[in-house]
């Protein structure tokens, strides 16, 4: 099925045929040359690029099959908006505007993939849009499979190695538009542990209560505060000796375990946004493994930003009401 989409007398690159080996089928997006007479010009965006996948759901593979064809789709959600992990986040957003929803099941990663683009000539990987398959997955790959190269590629991941002003002008794949994943309600991103850029004070967790607790002005009901937070931060049972809003919690899963974070995050974006929450604070999760990619997704679809000091000698019990 590649070999029908790629032009004429191309060959993939020796590190291109070592991720195909690795991580396909799977949550890796690779970005390929292409050719106009192959790939029609509304599929790229008239782009010189083609980024193709091949997914290792049974649904998507069996679709593939019967239709004998490769298939270009979005993923199923309203531009801008967070991507849907389950059926009902399809229906619920498109419901009346599509004709037909195969329903196999929850995403098992609940993240996009990984993009990668490795056809620039110093034949290093830039990682466009971190996902599934996770930066240090690749570099170990790579290590182990292209040791005695005489070029083993870096992997470069895009805002945090390098910047490309002109790709980000007219992105090259979905996800990198600054402003992305974001739900009908507001949302801010709460930073815990991360230093603030300079000229930038910390907040106590008291101000910053007191100053979500103004919205009640403007609303003819109690305020509602979705948080998603680490089902082991501080946080949570920081907020909750504030009887003044009412919190409603969707725990990401331990901190140490980023994979959980990345399989909850749109699934917990969505569910709080269904709830009726007034707004929504995620708070940050360390930018490692699957935690790069969350992150990538929640700064696109935070509308502010926010440093608390948080004092671990006030903890008071969990919230009530939270999900597990």
């Amino acid at each position: 099925m590649l070999a029908r989409l790629l032009p004429e007398g191309y060959t993939p690159s020796p590190v291109y045929l070592v991720l195909m080996k690795k991580f396909w089928p799977g949550a890796l997006t690779l970005l390929f040359p292409t050719d106009g007479k192959i790939v029609p010009s509304i599929i790229t965006a008239n782009q010189p690029t083609v980024a193709i996948r091949i997914p290792s759901h049974p649904v998507a593979r069996a679709l593939i099959a019967v239709a004998d064809a490769p298939i270009a789709a979005p993923s199923a959600n309203s531009s801008g908006k967070p991507s849907p992990t389950r059926a009902e986040h399809v229906f619920r957003d498109l419901n009346g505007k599509i004709e037909l929803i195969l329903d196999g099941g929850a995403c098992g990663v609940g993240l996009e993939s990984t993009v990668v683009d490795g056809l620039h000539e110093d034949g290093n990987l830039r990682v466009l849009r971190p996902g599934g398959i996770t930066v240090e997955d690749i570099e170990k790959v790579i290590r182990e499979e292209m040791s005695g190269s005489d070029h083993v590629p870096q992997v470069l991941v895009h805002r945090r190695d390098y910047t490309d002003t002109a790709m980000e002008e007219a992105p090259t794949t979905p996800g990198m538009k600054y402003r992305h994943y974001s739900p009908a309600v507001p949302v801010t991103l709460v930073h815990t542990t991360s230093l603030p850029p300079d000229g930038v004070e910390p907040v106590s967790v008291a101000s910053f209560v007191d100053s979500i607790s103004k919205l009640q002005a403007t609303k003819t009901h109690p305020l509602k505060i979705g948080l998603l937070t680490p089902s082991d931060s501080p946080l949570l049972s920081i907020l909750s000796s504030s009887e003044s809003l009412q919190w409603i919690s969707y725990p990401l899963g331990p901190v140490s375990e980023p994979s959980i974070s990345a399989h909850r995050l749109f699934d917990g974006l969505l569910t709080l946004e269904k709830d009726g929450v007034d707004l929504i604070l995620i708070e940050e999760v360390r930018e490692e493994r699957e935690g790069l990619a969350v992150m990538n997704r929640v700064k696109k679809a935070a509308g502010e930003t926010a440093w608390l000091k948080l004092d671990v000698a006030d903890h008071t019990p969990p919230l009530d009401g939270s999900r597990t």
